[in-house]
């Protein structure tokens, strides 16, 4: 079912440009995921859990700029409090590939 946004539903999702700082395997998750550290610039650096393990390692994922939604409440999964959502496309598979800038930009830029 697709549901007509207007501007100001859009304007309500806050996606920003990040750093991945750090990355790690999170066990406890019930599908497989990471642990991300990712630094917004002025926002600060925030965690989130994604389910991204199919074509990145956590080696792969450090130093790598994303592009994910900031304004979510916190989610907690297990022990872990997710503070942002990462954004991807899904594939055929259900597999997650990650949505990029195409040339580096500064940390915390707005997407619009």
């Amino acid at each position: 079912m697709n549901y007509e946004l207007s501007w100001e539903d859009f304007e309500k999702v806050d996606m920003r440009v990040g750093t991945i700082i750090s990355a790690e395997t999170f066990p406890n998750a019930r599908k497989p995921a990471y642990k991300l550290q990712i630094d917004f610039g002025d926002l600060g650096i925030k965690k989130s859990s994604a389910q991204i393990t199919k074509f990145y390692s956590p080696d792969e994922l450090t130093g790598r700029q994303i592009i994910a939604v900031v304004n979510f409440p916190v989610k907690q999964i297990g022990n872990f409090f997710s503070e942002c959502l990462v954004l991807g496309v899904y594939n055929e598979e259900k597999d997650v590939i990650l949505l990029q800038p195409g040339m580096k930009v500064t940390n915390g830029m707005k997407i619009g």
